[in-house]
């Protein structure tokens, strides 16, 4: 019984070790170019070890995606627009760091590979999106009349569409700029005056700082 505590830390390194190895993998060579050798190799494991934590190349690279949305969380509290605003620019800004939000953003070209229908990437975000907007229309930030499912849609896809060319073009290093001004064009054409005046963005929102909270704003 005294060794099931350390036997478990060793499995939960050695799965941490699987993900991010399989995350730098699939960024740097897609999935059609990933192996589990390629994966265990970089993450000094065994194949043995891989396939005890994941079944398959597809079941991880599945993983990766779907788990893309817990590992943005936005470092200020805010609701409706503002944190539709927030969610994006923090994906924009770790996507910079994070191998496993890199390997996310090229998966996403084949994720008709490992996912089910019911399992898209784009649904799983526009879904979240989603909620944001519905809370901003209970709010009364948005226009009468805006339809909140396809708009939610629309800005998924303008922001997929602003990583696979920032990617192409500055290896992703001015997302950041682009998702604002997605939201710059967007935002007059959908929400009311009041509240566009009220959105903030800048790297502030979106990566925590000792002085981050100074700016805080609960709408």
């Amino acid at each position: 019984m005294a060794g099931r505590p350390v036997k478990q830390e060793r499995a939960e390194r050695t799965r941490a070790a699987v993900i991010q190895a399989a995350a730098e993998v699939f960024a740097e060579h897609g999935f059609s170019g990933t192996s589990v050798a390629k994966i265990a190799d970089r993450a000094g494991v065994t194949l043995g070890a891989i396939y005890f934590h994941f079944r398959s190349k597809d079941e991880l690279a599945r993983y990766i995606v779907l788990a893309q949305p817990e590992l943005v969380v936005p470092p200020l509290p805010s609701r409706g627009l503002q944190h539709a605003v927030d969610v994006t620019l923090t994906w924009a800004y770790q996507l910079l760091e994070s191998p496993v939000l890199r390997a996310g953003a090229r998966l996403v070209w084949e994720q008709e590979s490992f996912t089910s229908s019911g399992e898209n990437s784009h649904r799983q975000w526009s879904a979240l999106i989603e909620q944001d907007l519905r809370a901003a229309q209970s709010m009364r930030e948005l226009r009468a009349g805006v339809n909140v499912r396809s708009l939610s849609r629309l800005i998924v896809n303008a922001c997929t569409g602003a990583q696979m060319h920032s990617g192409v073009e500055t290896g992703h290093v001015d997302l950041p700029e682009r998702v604002e001004d997605i939201w710059a064009c967007l935002l007059p054409s959908f929400a009311v005056p009041s509240a566009v005046d009220r959105i903030e963005m800048g790297r502030a929102r979106a990566v925590a700082t000792d002085t981050a909270t100074a700016g805080s704003t609960e709408h």
